[in-house]
């Protein structure tokens, strides 16, 4: 069974939304706006791309990020070579883009489970808001890998949902803080 990883950068209140600078949110670009560039917060987004063996999107992040990373060769070369799965019911094979290498596209939850079941190394799961959200929610995460920023954001998509589900519990197998107030929580969820 193949482990499914939800890499993110979050807010201290629990938003996702545009940490890059991505257009269209009022907080965009979060990240690096007013917080010192510490290299070492991100030693976990360098090992993130040698451990995993494919990356999961959801349809926007996958229509934001098929335009940029191709291109950012020496930044994601990791990402950039492996297998990619969309999760979408509407996106065609038509739309994908043919510079991102291998790319299928997934329609449901349940294939996100089979796609699970098979032989291979971990999924990393990049943006896609309301997919971490949907998967959370089933059950399918197995692993957070979380750099948490020291800003509140307010308003903005969330990280998880506010579905009254069963708890659920989590165990914390790494974690550090740097100068610059960022946090690495990594949690593997207890099954």
């Amino acid at each position: 069974m193949r482990t499914l990883i939800a890499t993110a950068f979050v807010s201290l209140d629990g938003v996702v939304e545009a940490p890059g600078g991505e257009p269209g949110y009022r907080s965009t670009g979060w990240t690096f706006k007013d917080i010192e560039f510490d290299p070492a917060a991100y030693e976990i987004k360098g090992r993130e791309q040698e451990e995993a063996t494919a990356m999961l999107l959801g349809r926007v992040s996958y229509d934001a990020f098929s335009q940029v990373w191709p291109s950012m060769t020496e930044e994601f070369s990791g990402y950039n070579a492996m297998p990619k799965y969309v999760v979408s019911t509407t996106l065609r094979d038509s739309d994908l883009v043919s510079n991102w290498g291998e790319i299928t596209i997934l329609r449901s939850l349940d294939d996100v489970a089979a796609l699970k079941e098979t032989e291979g190394g971990p999924i990393s799961i990049h943006g896609s808001a309301t997919l971490n959200r949907n998967l959370s929610d089933a059950g399918l995460i197995d692993r957070y890998h979380l750099l948490v920023f020291p800003v509140l954001l307010g308003a903005g998509k969330r990280m998880f949902s506010a579905t009254d589900k069963d708890k659920q519990n989590l165990r914390l197998v790494e974690s550090e803080s740097y100068a610059n107030g960022i946090q690495k929580l990594v949690y593997d969820v207890v099954q």
